[in-house]
Order: structure tokens, then sequence, then C-alpha cells
């Protein structure tokens, strides 16, 4: 699935005016050396080895900016599409158009691509380390404000899943509202009630919750930061009572490393949850070259 054209359209318009002021907005420096008949060539390069993600960023940022400059629309080639592995030094697309708008644009699609792209291969070391063990990596909703679509998206792109995008769409039923509806049973009955329409998740921290939370009904079990040793305990202890139960999906959360990735796994989870997929991951470098241009007298 790709970006909503929307929320890409107005997560765009809100990073220009960061950049350039209220709409047009001004750059006080390209708009004071560079002519506006001035047109030429940059190049999209990776300066790092990883996967690339939010490449459709490129041309939305760049038609805004020619929208607010008045000037002429720059045209996009491109190289590589989003979840390709790339090696540093590779083009990812060509850009051609008026140097004004190319210049306007760089910091801001600059930020968007790496960012996409640094969650991407963040990923992508997470469902390698996974691959061949049957279980999936999870994002969380540990995303920066504002850029939610676009993080959720490069998850995907490097081999990911996303788990719920908010408070709305999924029942996440943790300690606080166990305490605050009285029993896990209480909780899953009144989320049921008011929202039935909804899938109900179910945190527990140990074998006895995880045990109550079935006999409540709960067919997703969040697993909290548990050891090797107690996830496979659980997992031993959910699947002998498939019969009764039918498919419970079990997810890993809480203390994960790359280092254990495959031994959780091997516990026989379905998933592993990982908010540094979104919160930590560092941007991949990504530049945006302008070649030799000639400027017209």
């Amino acid at each position: 699935m790709n970006l909503d054209p929307r929320w890409l359209r107005s997560a765009v318009a809100n990073a220009l005016d960061e950049d350039l002021g209220t709409a047009p907005g001004r750059d006080v420096t390209t708009q004071a050396t560079v002519p506006t008949d001035a047109t030429g060539t940059a190049h999209l390069v990776a300066r790092a080895d990883g996967v690339v993600a939010g490449l459709e960023v490129v041309p939305e940022v760049l038609d805004q900016v020619s929208a607010r400059l008045a000037l002429p629309a720059a045209h996009v080639r491109t190289h590589a599409a989003d979840g390709d592995r790339v090696t540093r030094g590779a083009v990812l697309a060509d850009v051609e158009g008026p140097v004004r708008v190319l210049l306007v644009a760089e910091r801001t699609l600059l930020n968007l691509v790496s960012r996409a792209s640094g969650v991407a291969t963040h990923t992508r070391r997470w469902a390698d380390a996974l691959a061949g063990t049957g279980a999936t990596v999870l994002d969380t909703r540990k995303t920066t404000p504002g850029l939610r679509p676009l993080e959720k998206y490069a998850v995907r792109c490097g081999g990911g899943a996303n788990k719920r995008y908010g408070l709305y769409d999924v029942a996440m039923i943790k300690d606080n509202h166990v305490v605050a509806a009285g029993s896990v049973a209480q909780a899953v009955a009144a989320v049921r009630a008011e929202f039935p329409d909804v899938p109900v998740q179910v945190e527990a921290d140990t074998l006895d919750q995880a045990m109550e939370a079935l006999d409540a009904g709960a067919r997703f079990l969040l697993l909290d930061n548990m050891t090797t040793t107690q996830l496979a305990e659980v997992v031993r202890a959910v699947r002998a009572r498939a019969a009764e139960t039918g498919p419970v999906e079990l997810e890993a959360t809480g203390n994960l490393t790359l280092e254990r990735a495959a031994e959780v796994a091997a516990t026989g989870v379905d998933y592993l949850s990982v908010g540094g997929l979104t919160h930590s991951s560092p941007i991949l470098d990504v530049a945006l070259d302008l070649a030799p241009t000639t400027i017209p007298s």
C-alpha cells in the first residue's frame, strides 16, 4: 500500500511552511543568487548502503515548490524503487528543472526521503534476522508526530508489518486499563460492548495473566518483557489450548534486540514488535547533488 496522496500533500505543505514560511514563502539565499530562468539537473544519491523508501515524496515536493515559485515543473526520473537495497554512491533519481526549484526543494525532500529510508534500512535488519523463522517484525505507535504514515510505510518497505495505526483501530488492553476496569475480563467485555467492530489485544507479563486473557476471550496476546524461557512457556501453554480457543496470535514485545531476534522467534511467537524501528532509526544519508549548470546571462 502506497502513501495516501492526501496525507502526502498535506505533510509536504507543512514541511515547506516550516522551511519557507507561510505559503508561498521565500528562500532568501536562492532567490537572491539564482536567476529565475536558470535550469539544471540534480542527482539524488545514496551516501551509504541501505534500503530506500519514500521516493514518491520527491515529485510531490518539487511540484509544490514549482507552484509556490510560479516556475515550470521539474521532471523526475527514478532509478530505484522503494524497498530496493542500494549501495553507497547509487543514483536514486535524476531531477531536471529550474535551479531555484531544485534548491528550494532540496532540504525538504531530503529530510523526508532520508528519514523514510533510515526506517526501512533498520527494519530490513530485523526482517533479515527473522528470515525463515515464521515470525514477523511489527512497528508500534512510537512514531515521529506528523510522520506516522511515512514511517509505517517505510517499515513495510523494509520487510516489516504495521501493527495498529492509532488508538482508534485496535483495542490494546494494558495494565492501567485492567486497573481502571477491575479485571482483564471486565476490560475485554467493556471494549466489546462499546466497540464491537475492533480487534482486541491484551498485554500479559506472566503466564497467569496470559491464561486469564485467554479465559476472557482475547485472541491476540502481547507478551511483555519476558525472558526467552518465559516466552516459550507461554507459547506452549497457549498452543495447548488451541482446540478450545481456536487460533491465538502471540507477540513478543519489550527488551528485544537484533541479537535476540532469532532466539525469540524460535519460541513460536508470531510477531516481535519493535518501537525502535521508528523512534530510534538513524537516517540513511541521501544527498541532492547539482550538476554543473549554465546560468543564462
